[in-house]
């Protein structure tokens, strides 16, 4: 005990990184918290400030940090807790695991079952509607919608090695593109499916660079830009094999 309490992490007001990081993107917090503590203790271990054993920060810190009630706080470390990530001691607070980094580093699996999607079905989904909503972002897509496809781009491609940023500027371009569209539906459809999509890019974003994933949305940006339906179709339809591609070398 006495040599785990020795390995705190001190939680700075209003971020959980190392100093100097950029301040946390804007996500769905209360929905995506379980996802957010995993990315972010990911992130802490690869820059060192987290390592096997080491004593979190208290609920009331946590819960601080996140904005969010510790009520909403708690089954996110229930979660983590069951997946082998964290370890709760009743009277003395949460540590990491020693075996966290193994789980961390191979959540796949873990994470769709979160929220009861398979990594399959959600990839015939995509498949199925995001080629089509490119090109309907295409014609419909408005000068702000356009806006935030760009800023999501320089968003990611200012991410380095933040990997939340990283994921949240993906997230964003994609959002983007179903409410581009300009079906209200479809911005409907995103919230019911975001989270799963969140689990794919955690999966997909350790697996290749930054360069790589702007490498597929600055095309697909600058032909719904152009106002190129077919092409900004085919492009997304690009973007999902290659994320297929990258899935199917983890099974």
């Amino acid at each position: 005990m006495a040599e785990e309490s020795a390995h705190y992490v001190h939680m700075p007001h209003n971020r959980i990184t190392a100093h100097g990081s950029a301040p946390e993107p804007s996500l769905d917090i209360k929905e995506d918290l379980t996802h957010l503590l995993i990315l972010r203790f990911q992130q802490m271990m690869i820059d060192g400030v987290l390592k096997p054993g080491t004593k979190l920060p208290s609920e009331r810190e946590l819960a601080t940090h996140f904005k969010v009630a510790r009520s909403t706080l708690r089954p996110a470390l229930k979660v983590l807790e069951m997946m082998g990530v964290i370890k709760q001691k009743i009277g003395d607070g949460s540590y990491l695991n020693q075996d966290a980094s193994s789980v961390l580093a191979m959540p796949m699996e873990f994470l769709f079952l979160l929220d009861g999607t398979s990594v399959q079905e959600l990839t015939e989904l995509r498949f199925m509607i995001e080629p089509a909503l490119a090109a309907k972002a295409a014609e419909r897509a408005s000068s702000k919608d356009i806006a935030q496809l760009r800023q999501s781009i320089k968003d990611l491609e200012n991410s380095k090695q933040d990997r939340v940023k990283l994921i949240a500027s993906d997230l964003l371009f994609h959002r983007t593109i179903f409410e581009a569209s300009g079906n209200r539906l479809t911005g409907r459809l995103f919230h019911t499916i975001h989270r799963a999509m969140l689990n794919m890019m955690m999966v997909t974003s350790q697996l290749v660079d930054l360069e790589h994933t702007v490498a597929f949305h600055k095309p697909i940006c600058a032909a719904i830009e152009q106002r190129d339906a077919q092409l900004a179709s085919k492009l997304m339809a690009s973007h999902l094999n290659d994320a297929t591609r990258l899935l199917d070398q983890i099974n």
